[in-house]
């Protein structure tokens, strides 16, 4: 966990930012993931016996880093989960996109339907089975020659909802190989967590955490914007 930004930490709530390239929760393919380091963190640090509950509420993708948040408790995952299914858990990212969205801000509304086995997921038409909305709205904070730094804020959290709704409008984030058209094995998704704000499962207080992308291409190529 030395190498995982703690932002935040008490009784009920651990915000932490993940690493890119690294698994929300532990899949098939046996790699290290967030889940099981945070849960080994507290284990150790609180001599804590036995399995540790630790709730994972929303999860980013393995190629993007940014901002998550744990619950200790289950009824701190109870109250998080009820906050994102209406609507008020925010999730803010940063994005290097393909091009430059025009207008150069608004709001992307369609329908999402993911192929399990295929872990892909495509624009669909509202009636399709299994299909979900998904709503963003994006802003444009700046612009070099061929891309554009775009600002993200999810109203849904569809899986691949970002890196879909980007694509299908003609600008897909840089570095993406699911489903932009470039094939750079080098270039590392441009997509980052910069901010979730959500209300306090005990305390009602509204909190807000954000943390900015590590200092490496793209983004140091918009560092005057960020």
């Amino acid at each position: 966990m030395s190498e995982i930004p703690i932002l935040y930490e008490d009784n009920h709530l651990l915000v932490v930012v993940k690493p890119p390239n690294l698994l929300s929760q532990g899949d098939a393919t046996g790699d290290a993931d967030l889940l099981t380091l945070t849960k080994e963190y507290i284990r150790d640090t609180y001599d804590k016996p036995g399995n540790v509950y630790l709730g994972l509420v929303h999860r980013l993708d393995r190629p993007v880093g940014g901002v998550m948040v744990f619950a200790k408790t289950s009824k701190a995952a109870g109250r998080l989960s009820e906050q994102i299914r209406e609507r008020k858990f925010g999730r803010g990212y940063l994005a290097v996109v393909e091009g430059h969205p025009e207008p150069i801000r608004g709001r992307l509304q369609s329908y999402l339907l993911k192929d399990k086995t295929k872990n892909l997921v495509q624009m669909v038409g509202p009636g399709v089975p299994g299909a979900q909305e998904a709503v963003l709205d994006y802003e444009v904070l700046d612009m070099t020659r061929s891309q554009s730094l775009v600002r993200i804020t999810l109203q849904t959290g569809r899986s691949h909802q970002i890196r879909v709704q980007m694509a299908e409008r003609g600008h897909p984030l840089l570095g993406d190989r699911r489903y932009g058209p470039r094939k750079n094995e080098r270039q590392q998704i441009a997509l980052w967590a910069e901010r979730i704000s959500f209300v306090h499962p005990t305390t009602k207080e509204k909190l807000e955490f954000a943390q900015l992308p590590p200092a490496v291409k793209p983004w140091t190529e918009f560092r005057l914007a960020l």
